[in-house]
């Protein structure tokens, strides 16, 4: 299974797409500064995720949430409440 995910700055409320095939340590390498893109800008928190059974599905949905503005609108419509900064999980 794969995952494709939406992740939470609790410190800037920036979010983070990502896939992965394991959830769990994904998140934990993102809180521990394992990964560049998200070091400086921790704690994460999860948000939202979608799973596949195709790593190309995963990797395609991905690439289309970090390059095409309309993909990620439609998205942030959809979990606007999840991403709302003064939510608490």
């Amino acid at each position: 299974m794969y995952y494709v995910y939406v992740l939470r700055s609790l410190k800037t409320s920036e979010l983070y797409y990502g896939y992965t095939s394991d959830l769990r340590k994904r998140l934990k390498e993102h809180n521990q500064g394992k990964n560049k893109s998200t070091k400086y800008s921790g704690p994460w928190q999860l948000v939202y995720y979608e799973a596949y059974l195709s790593q190309a599905d995963a990797k395609e949905r991905e690439y289309h949430l970090k390059r095409y503005g309309q993909a990620r609108t439609h998205l942030k419509r959809r979990i606007k409440h999840c991403i709302a900064t003064n939510k608490t999980f």
